[in-house]
């Protein structure tokens, strides 16, 4: 268990399954903004083992206020000044393990400023990401062509999610492992009936998948449509069509955006999604 000298009320600690309760308390203060963490923890629980992460818990009189997601992401949670030193601390302590820090800027910049220093330097930092929402019908009309991929069409959506992250993050998602643990995620989310797509021809023309769900948000991931398609309303229409589905599972749709991806704010916009918040990513 993670403690901060000897003191048994120490401020800093390994969260398990017995406060997962006093958790998702803290994630649901803002649903859009902490809903990967708390459809994690609902999914898996805190047990480290099955969810692949470990969640640090920061009290404040003895109340739990503060979350540290600590796996392939590091994901402050309703992170106070304090908390984000005591996690700094924390992830100083056992070195770099994450792909990535991501959430809140303000909670964000301040971890990264604590653990730059040892850490080195980041292959890229966005400082400004837009948080944007949508909880009624969307703007324009939803793309017909838009449905849910089939179980037997991994082999043709792979290929396009592939070309997604790569563009997106900067790096591909075949790894070590030769691209298995990618694979069994995009697989995942089809075999959910989170995975949609308009697939034409053998060739997906847009797609975009639901990664996270509780009861009271829901955010969309992995938005893309192959180059040579852009530019006639695919992204926006076919949005459109996501946010109709997303709508069936969580009263909000969310997602976040590059500020500079000035072509994905615009189709976003036209959907009818608002900004409610922004995120910073930095990226190793």
């Amino acid at each position: 268990m993670l403690r901060t000298r000897s003191s048994r009320a120490a401020p800093l600690r390994l969260l398990t399954d017995h406060d997962r309760d006093e958790a998702l308390a803290v994630c649901d203060r803002d649903p859009v903004s902490n809903v990967f963490v708390s459809s994690r923890i609902r999914a898996n629980g805190l047990d480290p083992a099955r969810l692949g992460a470990q969640i640090w818990g920061y009290a404040e009189s003895a109340q739990l206020s503060s979350l540290c997601y600590a796996g392939a992401n590091l994901v402050p949670v309703e992170a106070t000044q304090d908390a984000v030193a005591a996690f700094a601390a924390r992830a100083r302590m056992q070195g770099r393990r994450c792909s990535s820090i991501v959430g809140p800027a303000g909670p964000v910049s301040q971890l990264w400023g604590l653990l730059g220093p040892s850490w080195g330097r980041p292959r890229e930092v966005r400082s400004a990401q837009p948080v944007l929402a949508i909880s009624g019908p969307p703007l324009v009309p939803p793309d017909p062509a838009v449905r849910v991929v089939r179980r037997d069409e991994l082999g043709v959506l792979l290929p396009a999610s592939i070309a997604m992250f790569t563009e997106e993050v900067g790096v591909s998602p075949i790894g070590a492992d030769g691209g298995a643990a990618y694979r069994s995620r995009v697989a995942e989310l089809i075999g959910a009936g989170r995975s949609l797509a308009r697939i034409e021809g053998g060739e997906v023309l847009f797609k975009a998948e639901v990664g996270a769900v509780t009861p009271y948000a829901c955010q969309v991931q992995g938005v893309w449509v192959p180059p040579a398609a852009r530019g006639h309303g695919l992204a926006a229409h076919g949005m459109a069509a996501v946010v109709l589905a997303g709508l069936q599972l969580a009263p909000v749709v969310s997602l976040y955006v590059n500020d500079f991806n000035a072509p994905a704010r615009a189709a976003y916009r036209k959907v009818g999604f608002s900004q409610v918040g922004t995120f910073m990513s930095v990226l190793f």
